[in-house]
């Protein structure tokens, strides 16, 4: 497991950049939700993946028993995740209203939407 979760990192990265550079704003949106979703998975890689060792003090004990994985990039993803979902909702939000007021999808119709 130690080689897959680098590569699923990269995978997750260029699609994302794949995504971003398409014409489609909802490619856009993918692509801005496949990156955060791969930095998350970067982040939480780096606090080390330990199956089976959590990060708990024991009853009789002040410190947990080691090896155990860092609590402190799990807490980050676990925020980064609840934040990016709101981002996510607020730039469908955007996308909609857009979407109705030029009434397509790609970004060259932006360009026109002077009233």
């Amino acid at each position: 497991m130690g080689f897959l979760v680098p590569i699923l990192i990269g995978v997750l990265f260029a699609a994302g950049v794949y995504c971003l550079m398409r014409r489609s704003i909802m490619k856009l949106v993918i692509g801005v939700m496949l990156i955060s979703q791969g930095a998350n998975l970067l982040v939480f890689a780096s606090g080390g993946l330990l199956a089976g060792s959590p990060p708990l003090v024991p009853a009789d004990g002040q410190e947990p028993v080691a090896p155990f994985g860092d609590p402190l990039p799990q807490a980050m993803v676990l925020t980064a995740i609840v934040i990016s979902f709101g981002l996510t909702a607020f730039v469908l939000t955007l996308v909609h209203e857009a979407h109705e007021a030029v009434g397509d999808d790609d970004t060259d119709a932006f360009r026109s939407t002077d009233t």
